[in-house]
């Protein structure tokens, strides 16, 4: 598969069969992605790879605090960010889910479909593999975003050339006491991003969905030609 091949295939996928990802695979694709750019080298992304009854465990306390309705941590406020209303933002974001909840039979009003749908996140979506993406908080927050979205996008490229897929979400960190415990990330890291990783289940009918992007013509602006 060629680099362009890649970029026009990759999707999010929301569930993943249970096949184990071998470790010697995980790394050279992590090796291959820390070759992302980054602002004077400074390189400000670090992974933890978590797998088997760690990872079961990791799913479990998610879906615990989801169930008892607990608030993500105070550090992880960021994430909480609303698209504004009224905006072409919000407007693909409702989009996408009405796809996905189309294609899963999910009702509006199906409050138990719904709540079942949202825990997948903090599931990792059953994927075999988490990979947790941190960087120090001696950095700005403003510049580790920009780096690890170059790394984010390396990860889920340079897996399809080993037949994985990914899903990039938020969902898998939004608790950082739960990780901070069990994995013992030191408080000195700030959790970025969870990208979950593995073979995809095609049979899963939310796997088929195919997101719009906006018509080039539409968000270019030519100087200068």
């Amino acid at each position: 598969m060629n680099i362009v091949e890649a970029i026009r295939t990759r999707k999010s996928i929301r569930k993943f069969k249970s096949d184990p990802v071998g470790k010697s695979t995980i790394r050279e694709i992590l090796e291959i992605a820390a070759r992302a750019p980054s602002a004077e080298n400074t390189q400000p992304w670090e992974f933890t790879v978590i797998t088997g009854d760690l990872l079961d465990r990791l799913r479990e306390e998610n879906v615990k605090k989801i169930k008892e309705f607990a608030v993500p941590p105070k550090e992880m406020e960021y994430l909480m960010v609303e698209r504004p209303k009224g905006s072409i933002y919000r407007k693909r974001q409702v989009e996408i889910a009405k796809k996905l909840f189309k294609l899963m039979d999910i009702p509006r009003e199906d409050l138990e479909k719904r709540a079942s749908w949202l825990e997948r996140g903090f599931r990792y979506f059953e994927a075999p593999v988490a990979i947790i993406i941190t960087a120090d908080k001696s950095l700005s927050i403003q510049g580790s975003y920009m780096d690890v979205g170059s790394v984010m996008q390396n990860i889920c490229l340079a897996a399809l050339n080993y037949g994985l897929h990914t899903c990039i979400e938020n969902q898998g960190i939004t608790y950082s006491d739960v990780l901070r415990k069990l994995i013992e990330i030191p408080d000195s890291k700030r959790l970025i991003a969870a990208i979950a990783m593995g073979y995809p289940d095609w049979e899963f009918p939310a796997n088929k969905v195919e997101s719009d992007r906006e018509p080039i013509d539409n968000i270019i602006t030519w100087c200068g030609l």
